[in-house]
Order: C-alpha cells, then structure tokens, then sequence
C-alpha cells in the first residue's frame, strides 16, 4: 500500500500536470462561448511555448517569458479572427490551419534554441517552508502558475454566471442577431474572447517550457491542445466538469511516472498512451449521446454573424 507521502506527491504531480489543460481549456471555453470554435489550440500553445522559452533564455526572466507567450498566443488568435470574424472564413478549417502554421512556426523560431539551459521560474513563494511539514512543503512548492490554473475555474465560472460581461459573452454565443438587435457588438465581444482563449493558450505552452520541463523540443505539446479542446465538449461546456476532466487528465497523464509507487506491473508504453486512448474514449462517449450535446453546447457556436459588430 502506497504511504500518505507518495499519495500526496502523486496529488501534486496531478495538479502540476493539469495545468495546461486548464489554462487551455478554460481559454477556449470562453471563447466558444461566445459562439467561435478555435481547432487551433495547439498550434497556440506551441508558439507560445517557443516564443515564452526565447524570451525567458534571452532575457533571464521567466515572467517575462510568461507575458511575452500571452502575447504570442494572443496575437495568433487575432489571426484567427481576422479570418473568421472579419472576413467569415470557415472556422474549422482555420482552425485546423492554424494548428499547422503554429507547428511549423514553433519549430522554426525554436530551431536555434533547441538544447538552451535556462533558469524556470521560482517555486519558493511561501514564507516559513522549512517551518512547515514534508506533505504541506510538497504543496508550497507548486509554482505560481499552477495555483493560477487551479483558480481560473472558479475566475472563470464568476465571469460567467456572475457578471454582466459573462452574460453578453453567452448571450452572444447563444443568439448573436439577439445580442445585436439588444444593441451589444457582436463582433466585439467574439474578437475579446477568442483573443483571451489565445493568450491562455499561449500561458499553458509556457508552462511546459518553462516549468513542467524546462527546455524546448519541437512538438513538446504533444497534443495537449487536443485534449483540452475535447474536455471541453465532455464538460458540456460547463466550468466545474472541466476542471474535474482536467484532472482527471492529469492523473492518467502521470500515472506512468507513479505505477510502481502503487505496486502496479504495466508496461510504461501502455500507460503513455494513455491519455490519447482516453481522448478517444471520451470523445466517442460523448458523441453517442447527441442530444446532451445540443442541448449543451452554445445554439450559434461556429456560426458567423453576418452583421456589422
């Protein structure tokens, strides 16, 4: 039987593992409820795990880094959005490109990079560490930008469900002629929340950069996006199912790192694909049930609005 110290060390390794998956998926669940479906999640954190590592190794700083992928990951959006806000290009298929324009983009910039050491960012941010026991100095050892993930559900679900903002932003999402007739700029409100889904995005490529595995390697999302863009749709675009997919996500992510700790005998490949078989799993569950799904998921996502914002 595993001690309370190696169940707790498999509870941070979780949350740490989460992360991504949070900031992504809580990015993209504002923007598609506003009504825009944005396939290119990873193309976004791929950037912005590159741009946030050049700007860290360049400058020493690693909350510079941070900010500087926000802004990349941002200004991808802004891309997508010219496309299919402006000009009402299909969203899917922008998306899907996008995806390969930040794979190829990542891969380029982060080309002369590749092998670079660079100091992450600092996880001491509690006074009286030694003070505190072995299990709650495990916890105090999270870095800030995990606690940041961990409180974006509940940010979120505030902005949301309790703020006149969040109501035009699923007002919109739910009946954009509505929202435009009551006199709200559609166009206006889709462009902030895609541009806010492309700056969290950007935040969950950093994180993998800078802190979770502090380097760079081409491609070292490794589908992350994906998997977030499908807890969002297994959340039925709810917050608080997000946040229990997202770690859920991360326990099965981690949970090759931590068999044998539990006395479990399965090959380490098996447990790495894992969380790609689960993708699968989860999306072809959901996909059964399609009514769930309609009755869910925002009436006017991925439908362009075809008034001036």
């Amino acid at each position: 039987m595993p001690d309370a110290f190696a169940l707790v060390a498999l509870l941070v390794a979780t949350l740490r593992a989460a992360t991504p998956l949070l900031l992504a998926g809580f990015g993209e669940l504002v923007a598609e409820r506003a009504g825009v479906l944005n396939l290119g999640v990873e193309g976004m954190m791929l950037v912005g795990a590159a741009a946030g590592f050049i700007a860290t190794a360049s400058t020493g700083n690693p909350l510079l880094g941070l900010a500087v992928a926000a802004l990349a990951g941002a200004l991808m959006a802004l891309l997508f959005g010219v496309l299919t806000l402006t000009l009402r290009a299909n969203q899917v298929a922008c998306g899907l490109a996008l995806t390969i324009f930040g794979v190829g983009l990542s891969a380029l910039i982060g080309l002369p990079w590749q092998g670079t050491p660079i100091t992450g960012l600092a996880t001491v941010i509690w006074p009286n560490l030694d003070a505190a026991g072995p299990l709650a100095q495990q916890f105090m050892l999270l870095d800030p930008v995990v606690w940041l993930a961990l409180a974006t559900p509940a940010l979120v679900g505030a902005f949301l469900y309790r703020t006149r903002r969040g109501l035009v932003v699923r007002a919109v999402g739910e009946s954009h002629d509505v929202a435009h007739a009551l006199g709200y700029s559609v166009l206006r409100v889709r462009y902030a929340a895609v541009v806010f889904g492309g700056a969290m995005a950007g935040l969950a490529g950093a994180y993998l950069s800078l802190v979770y595995t502090p380097m760079w390697t081409e491609n070292m999302v490794a589908g992350r996006g994906w998997i977030a863009l499908a807890l969002v749709v297994f959340s039925a675009w709810k917050p608080a199912w997000l946040a229990l997919g997202a770690v859920l996500f991360g326990l099965v992510t981690i949970a090759q790192f931590h068999a044998g700790a539990f006395g479990l005998d399965v090959s380490p490949h098996l447990l790495s694909m894992l969380p790609y078989l689960a993708t699968v799993v989860v999306l072809v569950l959901i996909s059964r049930d399609a009514t769930r799904l309609k009755l869910n998921a925002p009436a006017a996502l991925g439908k362009p609005f075809g008034a001036a914002g």
